[in-house]
This record gives structure tokens, C-alpha cells and sequence, in this order.
């Protein structure tokens, strides 16, 4: 007779393998399918050789470890986001909603939200007035240092 937790079956595996896989649908975190095509693995050779539960279960450890290592070092798409970069700020155009009087700060809106927000502080090299056009030329921590766009 053959019990659930000391000796299961092929299908035992293959049914485990399934429900993690369903359960990524749920859960989307793209992890948990890499368990459930490891026991779908183990229930096939399971099903073909016939192995004890500790050679089950080290084999499904295995291609867990191996499928998630695939995925992470190779496969997983290297997406970086902008967000957060100086580079992103430097040269969008904005105009100043109050005038910068050097070395002071004074504020620039932009159409395009910069590094996630459409209003900055701003500072620069030379006297700007309200309502003139501006580039963002470097990121310091919080502040846009900005100049006269022509």
C-alpha cells in the first residue's frame, strides 16, 4: 500500500506539480512555477524508473534549485528602471514658476514629470526669471540645478 507522505506516487508528484503551477496564477511572483515544473520532472521519472521518496525528494529539490537558478542568472529579463537615476533629469525642459537668484533657489515645473515629480527646486549659475524656459543640466540630491534653455 502506498501512502501520501512515505512512499507517494507519480501522479502524487505530478498532482503537487500542477497545483504550484496554478498557484503562480494566483501568486504571480514568477517563482513558485519553477517548484511546481520540478515535481512535474520528478513525476515523470517517477513514473518511468520507480525511485524511493528520499531519491524523490532530493531530485526535486535539485531541479527546483537548477530551474530557479536558470531563470535568475540567465533567462530573467534585465529591466532596470529609470527611476531613481540623475541621468533621467538631465536635459528635459521646464520653465520657472519662481525666479532663481544665484546662489538661491527658486522652482521650475515641467511637463514631463522628472524622477517622478512634475515640480522641482531648483538653482543655477546665472539670474532666471519667472516664465523662462529651462534645461535641467545635473541632479543634486533633492534640488535640479537648471540653465537657460535657447
Amino acid at each position: 500500500m502506498h501512502t501520501l507522505l512515505t512512499d507517494p506516487l507519480w501522479w502524487h508528484w505530478m498532482a503537487f506539480g500542477l497545483i504550484l503551477v496554478a498557484a503562480e496564477i494566483v501568486v504571480p511572483s514568477f517563482v513558485i512555477i519553477w517548484f511546481g515544473l520540478a515535481a512535474i520532472v520528478v513525476a515523470l521519472i517517477e513514473w518511468i524508473w520507480h525511485i524511493s521518496f528520499g531519491v524523490q525528494l532530493f531530485w526535486w529539490i535539485l531541479f527546483s534549485v537548477l530551474f530557479l537558478y536558470v531563470w535568475f542568472k540567465i533567462y530573467k529579463p534585465k529591466t532596470k528602471t529609470k527611476v531613481g537615476q540623475d541621468n533621467e533629469a538631465v536635459g528635459v525642459r521646464g520653465i520657472v514658476t519662481e525666479a532663481i537668484v544665484p546662489p538661491g533657489r527658486g522652482r521650475v515645473i515641467f511637463k514631463t514629470p522628472v524622477l517622478g515629480s512634475s515640480e522641482w527646486v531648483a538653482t543655477a549659475d546665472e539670474k532666471l526669471e519667472k516664465g523662462t524656459y529651462v534645461v535641467s543640466v545635473e541632479t543634486l540630491g533633492n534640488m535640479l540645478k537648471v540653465k537657460k534653455a535657447y
